[in-house]
């Protein structure tokens, strides 16, 4: 219904655009992008390619958090130091997985695990894959340590830790 008697409203029907009684183009989308990590997640993945985990100081709370952070999310205040952690934790949780983040199926399964960060507030580190042990032997509050890419290889990435294993 026209609400404004000014501007005429007008129904299209699917001949209207095959009859080529309105303009329109079909484009294709060509997505190019760049994606800026920020102070906190740059200086984490800058350690990572130096072989060294990183984790962000709250003055206030005196937390220390990784991956680091630039606001405390508890006290919402600065957080302007970075710490170096160790490269060992601890399980939190885990799961087992037989499909692979491309959605096939594998018959010895990945392990997924929420590692706790030496070093860092308890209840803080991220999520790696186990490696180098038999699913049946994982548990939660096993002590693990990460096996790094070797340096030449690193690039600052996530991935410059390949797996941690069992201590």
């Amino acid at each position: 219904m026209n609400s404004n008697p000014y501007v005429p409203v007008v129904s299209l029907t699917e001949d209207d655009f095959s009859n080529g009684k309105v303009l329109f183009r079909h484009d294709k989308l060509d997505a190019r992008y760049a994606w800026d990590t920020g102070i906190a997640i740059g200086a984490f993945l800058g350690g990572l390619k130096g072989g060294v985990i990183l984790g962000s100081y709250c003055a206030t709370c005196r937390k220390i958090v990784t991956p680091p952070r630039i606001v405390c999310e508890w006290c919402f205040r600065p957080m302007r130091r970075l710490v170096q952690l160790a490269d060992t934790g601890r399980v939190n949780t885990f799961s087992l997985c037989y499909v692979t983040w491309d959605v096939k199926r594998i018959s010895e399964p990945e392990i997924p695990a929420v590692i706790e960060i030496d070093g860092a507030s308890p209840g803080h580190g991220f999520l790696h894959k186990i490696g180098e042990i038999s699913p049946t032997e994982v548990h939660i509050g096993m002590r693990v340590q990460a096996v790094w890419k070797p340096a030449a290889e690193r690039c600052g990435s996530i991935t410059d830790i390949l797996y941690f294993r069992k201590l």
